[in-house]
């Protein structure tokens, strides 16, 4: 992970207005976020809280109230920036009567590609998502994690740089979602930048480098996973060979019992229990900002 920024917001607001122009609405709170080249991104939040309209900024589809949305350096608002994004929405709304070849083919036009760089994509992303036995099968024969899976490698077919995904792993089974987050895992490996959305905390756990939880439109925590994770306040020790006597005892004590020192680190709790936590503190206490980790 390099400090390169590779999407950046400044203070970002959106207010959804009525017919006659009174706020509604206020979805996003002046919230500032930094993703950097080469990682993965975890956007956390319970529904409501404005995920999918900072997804939809970052996207250019909707225009801030507040504040800016940068991406690659320039307003989320710059159509250019789309040759070197992918996205793969919550729902993907593909044509059910084209087959998988026939869909990746139709959007690799969309980017003007040669037809052997084409051919050369759709066979290669078809390999990657596992539908090689369904690649001639009508979409609408699909299931709800084939269509996940033919969706990620439409958002692949212009192999972007900085790939947004909401809920990859929504509607698949337990071998389904371990594929699909080896794949993210790969596509990091490859050098790209992976900002997701999810409900499924374990998910997230799993693959992000850092997170941002949202709640009712405002940045509650921001920071790395693990550092999140970690119970700083409490010590754990595990060693090996000890008696019932020494077990009580740390350090010094181990050695002269002629025991084996293997651990001695902080617990960590799990983004689940973090995630409540936050939600409920942020109920009790709303004007609480996040702290940058």
């Amino acid at each position: 992970m390099s400090d390169e920024i590779v999407l950046q917001t400044r203070a970002l607001t959106k207010v959804y207005r009525d017919f006659w122009g009174r706020q509604k609405v206020r979805a996003l709170k002046a919230l500032d976020l930094e993703v950097y080249r080469g990682e993965v991104f975890g956007l956390l939040g319970p529904n409501g809280s404005g995920k999918t309209t900072t997804i939809k900024l970052l996207l250019g589809l909707l225009f801030p109230t507040e504040g800016e949305a940068l991406v690659f350096g320039k307003p989320a608002s710059d159509v250019g920036k789309n040759e070197r994004l992918g996205y793969l929405p919550e729902e993907s709304y593909l044509y059910r009567f084209l087959t998988a070849e026939e869909t990746l083919d139709f959007y690799g036009r969309l980017f003007d590609m040669s037809p052997t760089v084409r051919n050369e994509r759709v066979d290669s992303l078809i390999k990657l998502v596992g539908l090689e036995r369904a690649r001639k099968r009508q979409l609408q024969e699909y299931s709800k994690g084939m269509t996940r899976r033919i969706g990620l490698a439409q958002a692949l077919i212009n192999d972007p740089e900085l790939i947004l995904l909401d809920e990859p792993t929504s509607g698949l089974d337990p071998i389904g979602t371990r594929e699909m987050k080896d794949m993210i895992l790969r596509l990091k490996d490859e050098g790209k930048t992976i900002v997701m959305c999810s409900h499924l905390l374990a998910d997230v756990q799993d693959v992000c480098d850092r997170i941002a939880i949202l709640h009712q439109g405002e940045l509650k925590e921001l920071g790395r996973v693990d550092e999140l994770l970690t119970v700083a306040d409490v010590t754990q020790i595990r060693a090996r060979n000890l008696t019932t006597d020494c077990q009580n005892e740390i350090r010094d004590v181990i050695a002269r019992h002629h025991g084996e020192l293997l651990a001695m680190d902080n617990p960590t709790t799990t983004l689940e229990e973090l995630f409540l936590t936050i939600v409920r503190d942020s109920e009790a206490r709303p004007g609480r900002r996040a702290g940058v980790r």
